[in-house]
């Protein structure tokens, strides 16, 4: 693990350890994306997988991570930038998930011991076997 990150984990202070949690469920299902910080408003989040990715609005191509990981001041936040068949997948498995609340890319909980494991693994891993197809709709052109 990198100094910074091991960093950027530590100075969560009590949510240390569920970050930790969920950083390694994502890396056990998608071990070969790559993993770093990215910025976040005025802070920080662990990225994993940075895309191409254009919004409609902006003039210029940026990279954003397909999986990203923060601490928010009551909650755990996984972002899962993944549109396959027409449906954000978090928004789509969210009855899937457990006890969390969902928002289009965005997997909101207090602890991952209310989360189906599972789950969230079958999400992961589908978002980023969708994006190594090209059926990730949310990185399309």
């Amino acid at each position: 693990m990198s100094d910074e990150i091991d960093a950027w984990l530590a100075a969560a202070g009590p949510r240390e350890g569920e970050l930790r949690r969920v950083d390694a469920l994502v890396q056990a299902a998608a071990p070969e994306i790559d993993r770093q910080l990215v910025p976040a408003g005025a802070g920080r989040m662990l990225g994993y997988g940075l895309m191409p990715y254009r919004p409609r609005s902006a003039k210029e191509t940026t990279r954003v991570p397909l999986i990203a990981l923060a601490a928010q001041k009551r909650y755990l936040s996984l972002y899962v930038c993944a549109v396959v068949d027409g449906q954000y997948l978090p928004e789509a498995r969210a009855a899937e998930l457990g006890q969390v609340s969902c928002g289009k890319s965005c997997i909101r909980f207090t602890t991952l011991d209310r989360v189906d494991t599972v789950a969230l693994d079958r999400l992961v891993r589908e978002a980023v076997a969708s994006t190594r197809a090209g059926e990730n709709a949310y990185f399309a052109g």
